[in-house]
C-alpha cells in the first residue's frame, strides 16, 4: 500500500471525465492539478483528453477512451541508480514526451501493451492500441481509401515524432526513427514499419500543445501560444 501511495505526478491539462482505479481497489475522479500515484490505472472518457507531467518534467497524454496504469515511477536527482519508469497501455492511445529520467538512464523506460513493449532512445512518440474486439481482422494496416476511413485493425501502432523507439515482443524486434511508423498485430508476430500514417489519429485541444514541461526553450512558444488564445472565442 505505501508502495502504490508514491506520488509520480501531477494532471497538468483535462477536457473532461478522467477516473483513477488507485491500488487498494478504490475508484477516484481527478480533475486539474490532482495528483497520479505509482500503481494508478487511468481511465480517460469519452472526448477526453488527460496530461499528466511527472516528477521528472516527463509528459503524457491520454486521448479518449484509453486505459493506461503507472506501474512503477521513481525519480531522484542524486540518485539516477533507482530511476524506474514502468506504464502499461491496456487499451487506446497515448503520446509521450521524455523527461529527465528517460534522458539519463533510457533502459530505465518501458510502455508495455497486449502486444509488445516499448522502449525509448529519448523521444516523443504516439502510442495506439486497438484490441481485438474494437478493430478489423488483424492484417498491415494500409493507407485509408476514399470516404469513411475503416476501423483500424487490431494490433499496436506507433509514430515517433522526435528521437527514436524500439518495439519488441516474442516475434522479434525493430527499431523506429522520427517520422517513421510501426505496427504489430500480436505478440507474435514481428513488428513492421508501415510506409505511411495508417489511421493514427491525436488530436488534443490546443491549450495541451502550448502548455508543455517548463523551461527556458518553451518561453517563446508559450507567449505565441497566448497571444493566439486571447483571439479565439
Amino acid at each position: 500500500m505505501a508502495w502504490g501511495a508514491q506520488v509520480a505526478g501531477t494532471i497538468v491539462n483535462l477536457s473532461g471525465p478522467l477516473m483513477a482505479r488507485k491500488a487498494d481497489g478504490t475508484v477516484k475522479v481527478l480533475g486539474l492539478k490532482s495528483e497520479v500515484e505509482q500503481g494508478d490505472t487511468l481511465v480517460s472518457e469519452k472526448n477526453t483528453y488527460a496530461q499528466i507531467r511527472f516528477i521528472d518534467n516527463s509528459e503524457i497524454t491520454l486521448q479518449p477512451g484509453t486505459t493506461f496504469k503507472v506501474e512503477a515511477f521513481a525519480y531522484e536527482a542524486g540518485k539516477p541508480e533507482a530511476d524506474s519508469a514502468s506504464f502499461s497501455l491496456i487499451k487506446g492511445g497515448l503520446r509521450s514526451l521524455t523527461g529527465l529520467l528517460g534522458k539519463r538512464n533510457k533502459e530505465k523506460f518501458s510502455l508495455k501493451t497486449p502486444t509488445a513493449t516499448i522502449g525509448i532512445r529519448g523521444t516523443t512518440f504516439i502510442a495506439q492500441y486497438v484490441p481485438a474486439s474494437a478493430g478489423g481482422m488483424a492484417a498491415p494496416p494500409g493507407p485509408a481509401g476514399r470516404g469513411a476511413p475503416p476501423a483500424l485493425p487490431s494490433g499496436l501502432y506507433v509514430s515517433v515524432i522526435d528521437g527514436a523507439i524500439s518495439m519488441s515482443n516474442a516475434g522479434g524486434s525493430m527499431n523506429f526513427s522520427a517520422g517513421q511508423f510501426g505496427y504489430t498485430a500480436n505478440t507474435l508476430k514481428p513488428p513492421v514499419m508501415v510506409p505511411n500514417n495508417p489511421g493514427i489519429k491525436f488530436t488534443p485541444p490546443p491549450v495541451f500543445s502550448m502548455q508543455t514541461a517548463p523551461g527556458p526553450q518553451n518561453t517563446s512558444v508559450a507567449g505565441k501560444a497566448a497571444a493566439v488564445d486571447c483571439e479565439v472565442r
